[in-house]
């Protein structure tokens, strides 16, 4: 699949804009599973306009109990936000390596193929997976989030 490029001012907008959790996309009301060991979920969200739709994805590791990826995306396949935890450095186009966590952000012309050091400021314990999905999702601009039933490891 080709790789949607969007304009960073675009992008940057998407990002700012405040999401509520989309419960008709859901289907239910119940609480969310949050993934243990190896699996995945996608939660819908729309702006408050209804305009735009957004997924935030939360992947667990299969093997590294650490491993985890949050990601923030648009139009389906345009990752605004991800970060990841637990992972391998991450090398930036410039040859710049990123040491784990890092948070990679849109850049226009590179979609997430940049990556920059967590904000610690904006992420407080990033060995607390419930925190930093909690963190993430302020990070993204959420303002209605679902109710997750937690797992195991969560």
């Amino acid at each position: 699949m080709k790789e949607m490029i969007i304009a960073q001012q675009e992008a940057d907008t998407l990002i700012a804009l405040e999401k509520h959790y989309d419960r008709l996309l859901a289907a239910n009301d119940n609480p969310l599973q949050l993934p243990d060991v190896g699996g995945k979920v996608s939660v819908p969200f729309t702006c408050a306009a209804k305009r735009e739709r957004f997924l935030i994805d939360i992947v667990r590791g299969r093997i590294d109990l650490v491993k985890e990826t949050k990601q923030l995306r648009s139009r389906q396949v345009v990752i605004l936000l991800r970060l990841d935890v637990g992972g391998a450095p991450h090398r930036n186009p410039d040859g710049e390596e990123i040491s784990s966590p890092h948070l990679h952000i849109y850049r226009e012309g590179y979609g997430d193929k940049w990556a920059i050091p967590v904000p610690r400021d904006r992420f407080g314990d990033l060995s607390n997976s419930w925190q930093t999905l909690l963190d993430f999702m302020s990070y993204c601009n959420v303002v209605d989030a679902p109710i997750f039933e937690r797992g195991l490891f969560t």
